[in-house]
């Protein structure tokens, strides 16, 4: 890796790493924001109603790459899948303690109420029966800093259509992330922004093998084991996490599609070892255009050999892509910084990342991959 390229890849790195310190809950907060109703994610589009479990996974045969003194590398773990009904009690969106957290981080505590944020209703019901059936696996990985819960949309979107998933928080990489017992590790990753981009990225790879060989062992799992047909397993990530939703299917064959979410790749030679299988990035127009010399997605797109979309969205930010700015806008604190509304930013995400599981993993034609639509004017497909 030359100098110059080198540079270029810390100084996205960096600023992506800063962009998800600060996350956009942010421009001129009021003394108080609490909306009239409770917060809510969007309603999913499919008709299946959908459950989520929580677990609690260590890998150890590791050791923690923050804090090497830990036993085994931990794992948070929220899995999401169609259940035979709607009934029961409603899944909660983060705990109290994590969203406080996160509040304190952005400077809202005593703007914004942590109950407020952990109550957002999320579609989901905690622990319901699932449904009957063998379905295709989808794992996400969020961004750098923030928790897995800033990608719950996505995961009721997918689970409603047919999807089990499961979105993974990895230790001592969230600002607030609660274990077991009440515990919540500090984010001791935030504070090293300066470490090869590369130990995280293949870090959590191995962190997403393991989530594989835990929900696919009757042993551990269970009932969530036998829904899973191991033949159709897929991998998304936000921002730091698209890089690792790469790096895991160079090194697990078991992975047979993968997306990235307005990330850089931050490793060498990202993409060889596809092997033809089929990836999609989207992201930010502004970023991840052609002709940005500061990041990696077209030598990366060059790499990939099979299947592959190159997108960007006019008017997207970096977290337009994860429920972030939909509930920043229910509080009245939208990002002045970003054109894009929430709620649009939302729809595409879900109209192109449930398009590309479901062709890839579900086998169902998808029109609005072959190219740019009247329907969805902001996204620009480039060299298909």
């Amino acid at each position: 890796m030359t100098g110059r390229s080198r540079t270029s890849r810390r100084t996205v790195l960096t600023a992506l790493l800063a962009g998800a310190v600060s996350v956009p809950l942010l421009g001129a907060a009021p003394a108080s924001s609490v909306p009239a109703t409770a917060l809510e994610l969007p309603r999913p589009t499919g008709h299946r109603p959908v459950g989520r479990r929580t677990l609690h996974l260590v890998d150890r045969r590791r050791s923690d790459p923050w804090v090497p003194a830990a036993r085994g590398r931990e794992l948070m773990v929220s899995v999401f899948y169609p259940a035979r009904s709607s009934e029961g009690r409603p899944a909660a969106y983060m705990t109290e303690s994590e969203a406080q957290r996160l509040l304190e981080l952005k400077g809202l505590a005593g703007v914004v109420p942590a109950a407020t944020v952990a109550g957002t209703l999320t579609h989901a019901r905690a622990d319901a029966p699932p449904a009957p059936g063998r379905l295709p696996l989808v794992l996400l990985s969020p961004g750098f800093s923030v928790p897995r819960t800033t990608l719950t949309a996505l995961a009721v979107e997918l689970a409603a259509r047919g999807h089990l998933v499961a979105a993974v928080d990895h230790a001592y990489e969230s600002v607030g992330t609660e274990f077991p017992g009440g515990r919540l590790p500090p984010c001791v990753a935030c504070d090293r922004v300066d470490v090869d981009e590369a130990t995280v990225v293949r870090g959590r790879a191995a962190d997403l093998s393991f989530v594989i060989d835990e929900l696919t062992d009757r042993r551990s799992t269970g009932a969530l084991a036998r829904l899973i047909d191991p033949g159709r397993i897929g991998v998304a990530g936000h921002s730091i996490g698209g890089a690792a939703a790469l790096a895991t299917m160079a090194a697990d064959r078991r992975v047979r599609a993968g997306v990235n979410l307005d990330g850089g790749f931050f490793v060498p030679d990202a993409g060889h070892g596809i092997g033809g299988r089929p990836f999609m990035m989207i992201g930010a127009e502004a970023v991840h255009g052609p002709g940005n010399t500061a990041n990696d997605w077209a030598e990366t797109y060059d790499r990939l050999h099979g299947w592959k979309r190159w997108l960007t969205v006019s008017g997207a930010g970096h977290f337009s892509f994860t429920d972030i700015p939909w509930l920043a806008e229910q509080l009245g604190l939208p990002d002045p910084q970003v054109p894009l509304s929430g709620e649009r930013g939302w729809c595409i995400t879900r109209d192109y990342v449930g398009a590309f599981f479901d062709l890839h993993l579900r086998g169902i034609s998808q029109p609005l991959l072959h190219g740019p639509t009247s329907s969805h004017p902001e996204v620009g497909f480039h060299r298909p």
